[in-house]
């Protein structure tokens, strides 16, 4: 199946429902639920920054309640062991065999708190199922299921305790974002509702799983003109030659930005990608994977606004490609 102008506003008008829903739960942050809900639609993953109290979890468990999936929380912690994420093989008496205790990681969408206070060790035992959606206990795999989305927090990297993600696993996040404090409105609204426990918070469901596999699969069809690619190569090696830079963009990160630039263009009720797909989400997408130069760092350049010079820099294409 390709997209089609009818598949496409089929898609905008679904991709807004989901948005609206998991919108009940986590009021005011309509950009970050889009950004969340295209992550699960471009079969990525997402990494929050963020501070206590914001809304992560609820985040993930409306995300998942919208999706009729399971949800499951993994708290990481300086002593978390990698078989507390993936599970153990533990040894049945009665049945005289070895059988496979599922771990956490085994849901739709796993919420992966404060990633950054595990140990290297935990942290990269997440690696493998990011990116194949199994782990291997044992020398046997297990498949952890479709749709699977892992949404990571991580505390800022300034506080005590922490371990800073290496560049690997960076690298496996589609996007990198921020929920940040609600505004006063959404926080009066909070407020009033205090009287029901966050837990208690639950959404009905929109879409079955098997859908979101569906509109995954129409959403990498959506049409990316050559003129389009060839402006996510032009900035991509801008950020490998600026001089603020001591890491760029990978050939990973162009592929992340295709496929979210599609699923946002459908998201907006187009069968093809324009340049503004490709702005649109060009910080939260590449942000995480650019590394800056301690000198710039010292002198208080920020990846975002490097990625603001890049695109401001860089002319978009205004005709189609050959």
């Amino acid at each position: 199946m390709t997209m089609t102008p009818d598949h496409a506003q089929w898609f905008a008008q679904t991709f807004s429902s989901l948005v609206g829903n998991v919108g009940q739960v986590v009021l005011g942050k309509p950009r970050t639920i889009s950004l969340a809900v295209t992550c699960l639609l471009s079969e990525g993953h997402l990494l929050l920054e963020d501070f206590p109290g914001t809304g992560k979890t609820s985040l993930a468990k409306a995300l998942a309640g919208t999706v009729q999936g399971k949800s499951s929380r993994i708290q990481f912690t300086p002593d978390l062991l990698p078989s507390d994420v993936t599970g153990v093989t533990i040894w049945d008496q009665k049945r005289n065999e070895f059988e496979f205790h599922q771990g956490p990681i085994f849901a739709q969408i796993v919420l992966a708190d404060e990633i950054n206070r595990a140990s290297p060790k935990t942290q990269s035992a997440l690696l493998e199922v990011m990116e194949e959606s199994k782990v291997t206990v044992d020398g046997v795999s297990h498949a952890v299921g479709n749709p699977f989305m892992v949404i990571a927090t991580q505390n800022p990297i300034e506080q005590a305790g922490t371990y800073r993600l290496p560049e690997a696993q960076l690298d496996r996040f589609l996007m990198k974002t921020s929920l940040g404090y609600p505004d006063h409105a959404a926080t009066v609204e909070i407020l009033a509702g205090a009287g029901t426990k966050a837990h208690q918070r639950t959404v009905a469901p929109k879409i079955t799983p098997a859908a979101v596999v569906d509109m995954a699969e129409l959403a990498a069809t959506v049409h990316t003109d050559p003129a389009v690619l060839d402006y996510v190569v032009r900035i991509a090696e801008a950020s490998r030659q600026a001089p603020e830079t001591t890491v760029g963009v990978s050939v990973r990160g162009c592929l992340a930005l295709v496929r979210a630039s599609r699923t946002w263009a459908a998201a907006h009720g187009r069968h093809y990608v324009i340049p503004d797909d490709v702005k649109d989400l060009a910080e939260p997408v590449l942000a995480h994977r650019i590394m800056l130069d301690a000198e710039a760092e010292f002198a208080g350049t920020t990846v975002a606004s490097v990625v603001h010079r890049i695109l401001g820099d860089i002319t978009p294409p205004q005709q189609r490609g050959a």
